[in-house]
């Protein structure tokens, strides 16, 4: 930006830029004088840093990154969903460099932009300076959740005028080491709090008002006081502890989480513009449409797509099989768990808590259609999920696994023993291997795909025909009117709803649950009570008389399914490992019965027999091997 050259040094985990200076600028070299002196400049700048924010939206991939053209999501991670192509894994990508370049970025507008603040009018500056501490902020949480404590980089440690024997008598001062977990935290509230006192009330669509930097305030904090409470992993180096935060301090993180909430009370509210009490349709449709409608009053802060600039491949990737358009073969990436449908109320259960598809003597339960199971189930799980034999743009959605050509005389026993992890028997049942299916004739002279339009099939190898595997698909931000013709890989432009009113009452509510049962006071434990109620009245769900700490966690995963928040929750609260411990999550398999014409469901683990397993040591991850071995000073995680 200044009349230079640059030189580039691969130093540290920052893009040095050294220079030497000349008589002459350069033509191509964008100097700072062509940035901060003119809104249009400053917007640029802006633009670029919200384009690298850390947002986890439907570009995030978990064994990608940010940006990324994505098969499967953090769901697939969690027991919300299994995803048909991406691994049973963690996150595996590394978020280090692009952090802190991004955070350099933010640190040279901040220390730039008052020197030319003479041009704007002191609103706007304070504004794109809130902005700024904003988008640091942001970055630094996605640092801590993932590695704990890290080096702390408040301002610009090189400038680009400096010469090279400038640059290297300064780079001891580029390896900086980790700070205290803690200490990273109580940064990020600070630049949160600046942010709150310099962003206006309202701001354009995509960009942060006050009350953004509340609502993350309120999520971060929430993770520091989980962090102290729940975390038995430490790492400690000289004073500094870089894992953990001293138990102590739970609380403090609480009430701040708990107070930021309450600083949103009033400002937004649940979306309920097509909701109407003790109507399921209703309600369903208001659900749905939360996630479709810019005018919200529920969305606090978004991330905005428009077509042909901005896309992403949501739709194509995960519409059922019938649905798909042009290109084929993406449809149902992530599909829903049985573990977690039943999570819901309203299904029919057994005295475990199970699904019910079995009758007293052990016969399946038939069905007229395969909606009757579900015909009692909170409206939240249609908008959430899209169920087997549920109508979706027009069409029934047909989720199969086979046909049952056996006697149903006496009832249809089990097809599989219970707990059984083998594939179905071929004796009686008509299955599918693939979307090219040979009809069968039924009884009645009428023809039949053995898996439906939409899947199940027998070919459950990694890169399968594009069906679902569990007998459900995700229905939480499909579009419903988009043609088939645009359901493509980049054609999608809805936007992602980054945080909503919805996760500020629940981290309110959580927050206020866990000062009560420390003792704080009896409020805290009202308020997290009248949230969660709040949220359930909306959804469809009956209203809770008491709390508990699973209660809360429950809601949370049932609401925010499928916006990738779950995946770090499990991990806050440190249960992930307990979760899946070899785990094989459940899928439902509809069947269909030729003789009587009626339907059927088996309740079975994932018929691939893909077992999730999460090591204690990765709730801290790796940090990479090329920053440690550019600075000497950092210390790595527990484990690695």
């Amino acid at each position: 930006m200044k009349k230079c050259i640059y030189i580039i040094l691969a130093v540290f985990f920052i893009g040095l830029a050294a220079c030497e200076k000349l008589d002459v600028p350069p033509l191509n070299v964008v100097q700072d004088k062509d940035i901060f002196t003119n809104e249009a400049g400053i917007t640029s700048y802006m633009a670029r840093m919200y384009s690298r924010l850390p947002i986890e939206d439907f570009k995030y991939s978990p064994t990608i990154s940010f940006n990324a053209f994505v098969i499967g999501s953090a769901s697939g991670l969690t027991g919300e969903a299994l995803s048909r192509d991406m691994p049973n894994t963690i996150e595996t990508f590394n978020y280090w460099g692009d952090a802190y370049s991004l955070i350099r970025e933010a640190n040279y507008f901040m220390e730039t932009l008052p020197a030319y603040a003479v041009h704007f009018n002191t609103g706007q500056v304070n504004n794109w300076q809130g902005e700024a501490r904003f988008i640091r902020a942001v970055t630094y949480f996605a640092l801590v959740k993932r590695y704990g404590g890290v080096p702390i980089v408040d301002k610009v440690l090189t400038k680009p005028d400096q010469t090279i024997d400038e640059l290297s008598a300064g780079i001891e001062e580029l390896k900086i080491p980790r700070s205290a977990e803690e200490k990273v935290y109580d940064m990020i509230a600070a630049d949160l709090d600046f942010a709150w006192d310099n962003l206006p009330e309202t701001n354009k669509a995509g960009r942060p008002n006050k009350y953004a930097a509340a609502a993350f305030k309120s999520r971060v904090m929430l993770f520091a006081g989980s962090i102290a409470k729940y975390n038995t992993i430490h790492l400690t180096v000289g004073s500094e502890r870089l894992c953990g935060i001293p138990a102590e301090k739970a609380n403090t993180y609480f009430k701040a989480s708990f107070d930021a909430a309450a600083l949103l009370n009033g400002k937004y509210s649940l979306y309920t513009r097509n909701f109407v009490a003790g109507d399921k349709a209703a309600i369903y449709q208001n659900f749905v449409n939360l996630f479709l409608d810019a005018a919200s009053l529920e969305n606090i802060f978004i991330r905005q797509y428009k077509y042909p600039d901005a896309v992403h491949a949501y739709d194509a990737l995960s519409v059922p099989k019938q649905l798909e358009g042009p290109g084929g073969n993406y449809s149902s990436e992530t599909n829903p768990t049985l573990d977690f449908v039943e999570m819901f109320e309203g299904l029919p259960r057994n005295a475990d808590g199970t699904i019910q598809t079995l009758d007293g003597s052990g016969k399946y339960i038939l069905y007229n259609n395969t909606m009757e199971l579900f015909a009692n189930a909170e409206p939240r799980l249609r908008a959430t999920v899209i169920l087997p034999g549920d109508m979706f743009k027009g069409q029934s959605i047909e989720f199969r696994r086979g046909i049952y050509t056996g006697s149903t005389a006496g009832g249809i026993s089990r097809l599989l023993p219970a707990g059984s992890t083998q594939n179905y028997p071929t004796t009686n049942i008509v299955q599918s291997a693939a979307v090219l299916q040979t009809p069968y004739t039924l009884p009645n002279g009428t023809k039949m795909n053995p898996a439906g339009a939409s899947g199940i099939f027998t070919n459950l190898a990694a890169n399968g025909p594009g069906g679902s595997i569990t007998g459900f698909s995700v229905r939480k931000y499909l579009v419903p009117d988009k043609p088939t013709a645009e359901v493509m890989t980049n054609r999608s432009e809805q936007s992602w709803i980054e945080i909503r009113y919805a996760e500020v009452l629940l981290n309110a509510a959580e927050a206020g649950f866990e000062l009560s049962e420390a003792g704080q006071g009896a409020n805290y434990l009202a308020t997290a009570l009248n949230n969660i109620n709040l949220i359930r009245n909306r959804a469809g769900a009956t209203p809770a008389v008491t709390l508990t700490i699973d209660t809360i966690r429950k809601e949370r995963r049932k609401e925010l399914a499928f916006e990738n928040k779950i995946y770090w929750d499990l991990r806050r609260w440190r249960i992930l490992d307990k979760e899946q411990n070899s785990t094989l999550y459940r899928v439902l398999m509809p069947f269909y019965a030729a003789e009587t014409g009626k339907y059927f469901f088996d309740a079975r683990t994932d018929e691939r027999n893909v077992r999730f397993t999460f090591d204690t040591r990765w709730y801290y991850q790796q940090i990479p091997t090329g920053a440690i071995t550019k600075s000497p000073n950092l210390v790595q995680n527990p484990g690695f």
